[in-house]
């Protein structure tokens, strides 16, 4: 049960319409010695498997085979093969799913956050606390601010249970993907259970899908340094915030009184004169983003 002999069709097709990617379909005749020789021998007698080059135009690759039977006769075959441009991955064609580059996509969107500061001026370089004329910090409101999201798709062996709980919830602690530590933060990373045939071979793999968050104002944590207690002269036990009371009416104007609001404090806790100094906290662990997920190839 084997193939004698093979030919290609006469008739090849290209076809490319205007805005889309071209395609091209080669047809062969093969005459087998047995009505049994499987679809398999035929595709091997030829010899053109997936990812092969189009004879006359380079950029075309082979994405599918065909095979019918008994044309005309039980003794024939036709084996029908398409080419076109590969859309996998943003470098050469690769049948083997496991050898593919990962896929990088881009979205940007907005988001909300506290409303901290705000711009004095027309351009963007005198960033000034947003508080009232009396130094304190409006209650509740927010800003929007944009977010870019990356999404990476690849194929791996097996699901990176240790990558996934190592970076998941973390952020960049280096410089990645031109844009400084603390920007990028792992939002989370997917898999599904993928099952390709590549010549005859089934190659089982998982599809996995990385999801990172980029903030250009950092994923750092930025409180106003106010508080209803400081620490007298920065150090010692700490004590309630006070205002002077300055009510015409009040039976206790000129004396100090606890504050209604909470106060500027100094870096060592003591009270401040001015507008509230921005505390950075990072809640978020971090990792080596370049070592885990790589950079995107254009």
């Amino acid at each position: 049960m084997s193939v004698t002999s093979f030919r290609e069709m006469t008739g090849r097709t290209f076809d490319h319409r205007f805005g889309e990617s071209p395609t091209a379909v080669r047809r062969f005749g093969v005459t087998l010695d047995d009505p049994a020789t499987s679809n398999q021998a035929i595709l091997n007698a030829i010899g053109i498997f997936h990812g092969a080059f189009h004879p006359e135009y380079p950029f075309l690759r082979c994405t599918e085979g065909s095979v019918k039977e008994a044309t005309p006769t039980p003794y024939h075959a036709e084996v029908t093969y398409r080419y076109e441009v590969p859309q996998v991955g943003n470098q050469d064609f690769e049948p083997n799913p496991l050898a593919r580059p990962d896929v990088w996509s881009f979205s940007a969107t907005t988001t909300t956050k506290p409303a901290l500061t705000y711009y004095e001026g027309d351009d963007n370089t005198d960033v000034q606390p947003l508080v009232n004329t009396a130094g304190d910090y409006f209650e509740g409101l927010t800003v929007e601010s944009s977010e870019v999201r990356a999404v990476i798709a690849g194929n791996r062996i097996a699901y990176p249970l240790a990558l996934s709980n190592a970076v998941t919830n973390a952020i960049n602690s280096d410089p990645y993907l031109g844009a400084p530590a603390y920007t990028w933060k792992c939002q989370g990373i997917g898999a599904q259970q993928k099952t390709e045939v590549v010549n005859d071979i089934e190659i089982r793999y998982w599809e996995v899908t990385v999801e990172l968050m980029y903030r250009p104002e950092t994923w750092l944590l930025k409180l106003p340094n106010v508080g209803f207690n400081y620490k007298p002269g920065g150090t010692g036990d700490k004590a309630p915030v006070y205002v002077t009371d300055a009510a015409p009416a009040s039976a206790t104007t000129g004396q100090d009184v606890p504050s209604q609001v909470p106060l500027a404090l100094d870096e060592n806790g003591d009270l401040k004169d001015g507008d509230p100094d921005i505390l950075e906290r990072r809640p978020y662990p971090v990792q080596d983003f370049a070592s885990f997920f790589g950079t995107p190839t254009f």
